[in-house]
């Protein structure tokens, strides 16, 4: 059966290389923030994005209890102000959509208003060649509308300029899919 988070991971590692520059927009637990700081190595740069202390927190244990290389900054603020602290491009950027797992906050998700604005500005970021994955949970309202918007959106990118894909197992419509856009 097809694994969804391999899958991401491949996509994303096809793009990346040693001394590359990447984001995790929501960096959560901090899985995605270790796999791409493991996949940049110390010469390259994380940069990591959440609101909730808890999620800094658990990252940085992570990061440590992984044995990450020291590349990346934990920032404390919401993933639509990603380029006030992000001045250069990015190779890969990762988006994991919903809420904070194991936070008991089901409430705490992300919004639209705040994630169409950091999908744009990450689009705007992506060096050539860059690769940005957002993964999408429809099984609650907020997360429903969040696909739907982003399917809107990225269906208006210029072909000429981006490629988007989006992988969803069919049969099961609230299980979580994923966007890849891939700039040329």
């Amino acid at each position: 059966m097809t694994d969804l988070l391999t899958l991401q991971k491949s996509f994303i590692l096809s793009h990346l290389k040693k001394g590359d520059v990447c984001a995790d927009f929501t960096m959560g637990n901090g899985h995605d923030t270790a796999f791409l700081s493991k996949a940049v190595g110390e010469s390259g740069r994380v940069y990591a994005f959440d609101i909730q202390e808890s999620a800094l927190a658990s990252t940085r244990k992570t990061l440590e209890s992984e044995g990450c290389p020291q590349n990346y900054t934990l920032i404390l603020d919401s993933h639509h102000n990603a380029k006030k602290y992000i001045g250069e491009k990015i190779k890969a950027g990762m988006f994991n959509l919903g809420y904070l797992p194991g936070s008991g906050k089901k409430e705490l998700t992300t919004k639209r208003e705040t994630t169409l604005p950091a999908v744009k500005d990450a689009i705007e970021m992506l060096d050539s060649d860059g690769i940005l994955l957002i993964a999408v949970y429809p099984g609650h309202a907020e997360g429903e509308l969040e696909g739907i918007m982003l399917k809107e959106y990225l269906s208006t990118l210029s072909r000429f300029e981006m490629s988007v894909s989006k992988f969803r197992i069919v049969n099961s419509p609230t299980s979580p899919y994923f966007f890849i856009v891939e700039k040329k």
